[in-house]
């Protein structure tokens, strides 16, 4: 189910947001996709970063080779003069100068000099970067929050974030401090009080001070979302509520999570979406989806991307080699040759493919 345009934009969705340097197997796109919206959403509310004035959405672009910034009506706002860029949150985007990274505001102003090895975006107004060999955080000033200590860190998600001591995972508190033991194979972000993790080879998951509250038993299991998770029993998915208890039986072959409503499921080989009660709302039919942001979903069909409404009915036809989830009003897409533009939701380019 991934449809990333390509690395420079799109990289940020994993690297960024869900681990920098980790992203487990079970965090499908599809939470990705949904875990973006939250930064953005928390992005637009925040008022703690002075280089914070504009606060408008930016959405990143490729021309000539290098990258900068456009407004949802397509004009330039930053001039693409960067090798390579990752979008902004929470007012500030991490740009690549000479082989090494800092951070822009909204006016395309360095606020951070480039002196990282590696940097993602700013999640909780703390970010991830590498120095040397070792991660660390920076707060929204550039001053180091965490000092780089860390193999392989995620990014914070509900003041909590995770980190590998020796060869396990564990979670730090914003002051760097471990509040939950490094006891873990794999693990996820927080999200609604509770996080999955794997001990072994099972699954199950744990709130925020470490405690299990869904025993590891399943196969796969992702994060929660609207109340509800995917997990894998045996051969098939089902979903579980926050007790543990399965309120959609295991009928599905895959399944995603649930985002404004609907769930991705597999039947056989085609998907379709899912309602909390585990009704099949639209139909299998499609190659490859992604869960509904902003009302559309994107759905393969064939070699061919496009978008369907909650109905199910298609409302930009399948045409794209590659594309992106809506988000604030756009949607990238994407040409096997590497070309990048934006379009609206009827259709219409506001910035045509270039790269």
């Amino acid at each position: 189910m991934n449809n990333k345009i390509n690395q420079s934009i799109f990289l940020f969705l994993c690297f960024a947001l869900l681990g920098l340097t980790s992203c487990s197997p079970k965090t499908q796109p599809d939470e990705l996709a949904a875990t973006e919206q939250q930064a953005q959403a928390s992005s637009s509310k925040s008022q703690t970063n002075p280089n914070q004035q504009i606060q408008k959405s930016l959405f990143l672009i490729s021309k000539n080779g290098k990258e900068g910034f456009i407004d949802r009506t397509g004009k330039v706002i930053i001039q693409p003069e960067y090798g390579l860029a990752f979008s902004f949150s929470e007012g500030l985007a991490p740009v690549n100068i000479n082989s090494k990274w800092g951070y822009i505001n909204q006016t395309g102003k360095i606020v951070v000099k480039p002196q990282f090895e590696e940097a993602g975006i700013f999640s909780e107004n703390l970010a991830a970067v590498k120095t040397g060999s070792k991660w660390g955080y920076i707060n929204d000033t550039g001053k180091i929050a965490i000092k780089a200590q860390f193999v392989e860190v995620e990014g914070f998600s509900e003041r909590l974030a995770s980190v590998k001591i020796g060869n396990k995972w564990g979670y730090i508190n914003p002051k760097g401090q471990v509040v939950i033991k490094p006891n873990y194979d794999e693990v996820s972000i927080f999200s609604e009080g509770l996080t999955s993790v794997r001990i072994g080879k099972k699954w199950g998951h744990i709130d925020k001070t470490g405690k299990v509250v869904i025993k590891p038993i399943f196969d796969e299991a992702s994060i929660f979302y609207e109340g509800l998770a995917s997990v894998k029993i045996g051969k098939k998915w089902a979903f579980i509520d926050k007790t543990g208890k399965v309120v959609i039986k295991p009928i599905f072959d895959e399944a995603s999570i649930f985002y404004e409503g609907l769930a991705p499921v597999k039947i056989g080989n085609k998907w379709g979406f899912t309602n909390r009660k585990g009704l099949v709302v639209i139909k299998p039919i499609f190659d490859e989806i992604n869960v509904f942001s902003e009302g559309l979903a994107t759905v393969r069909i064939g070699n061919k991307w496009g978008f369907i409404n909650k109905t199910g009915k298609i409302v930009i036809k399948p045409q794209f080699d590659e594309v992106d989830s809506f988000s604030d009003g756009l949607a990238a897409v994407g040409s096997k040759d590497g070309k990048i533009g934006y379009i609206d939701k009827t259709g219409k380019f506001v910035w045509n493919p270039t790269k």
